[in-house]
């Protein structure tokens, strides 16, 4: 498990954390600020909305589901995506995370660029709607009351072709007690 929040760590959600925007929510950090508060979007949450219907020009880049993600409760009207990049250079309209190995091609996508830029360059893309978003010290206060478990992340994270089994296939990979997680109730009040 790993110890300290960081860009490119995941945020698992404890079975005892029941607000719904969170609840077994897998979280990608992608800013990680100790003044400035954190930001990351849910990696788990896939909506019905296609992203067709919303992003068109972008869909033939999208990986699979092509739908639009739930990234967390702020700004729920504006879109963010984050996409992998084939080669180690920085392309036009993408800007690379600045965390450790597992999002060392992760980065953002400009969506106001024209998608035919980043067509070749891109190996896998996902477009969140919102993102989850904490001020300076308000995570930190969240991981003393045991809201969060914080874990390493793997590549294969941020674009599982089964997001619904996120929360329990990153649990289950964890060392010790906590891969017992995965196993809990999705009501933790009948274990």
């Amino acid at each position: 498990m790993a110890e300290a929040i960081y860009v490119g760590g995941l945020l698992v959600a404890t079975p005892l954390l029941d607000d719904p925007n969170f609840r077994r929510s897998v979280v990608l950090v992608l800013e990680h600020d100790e003044d400035g508060g954190t930001l990351g979007v849910v990696l788990n949450r896939p909506s019905e909305i296609a992203v067709t219907q919303v992003l068109p020009s972008w869909d033939p880049l999208v990986t699979g589901p092509p739908v639009l993600f739930e990234g967390g409760p702020v700004q729920t009207d504006s879109a963010l995506a984050l996409a992998v990049v084939l080669s180690g250079e920085e392309p036009l309209g993408w800007r690379r995370l600045q965390g450790r190995a597992a999002v060392s091609r992760l980065g953002t996508v400009d969506l106001d660029a024209p998608p035919e830029i980043l067509a070749g360059e891109i190996s896998q893309m996902r477009i969140f709607a919102g993102y989850a978003g904490w001020t300076a010290g308000q995570l930190e206060n969240e991981l003393k009351e045991g809201a969060w478990y914080v874990v390493d992340s793997e590549q294969g994270d941020t674009f599982d072709p089964d997001p619904s089994a996120l929360w329990r296939t990153v649990l289950r990979r964890q060392k010790g007690d906590l891969a017992l997680v995965a196993t809990f109730p999705d009501d933790p009040t009948l274990n």
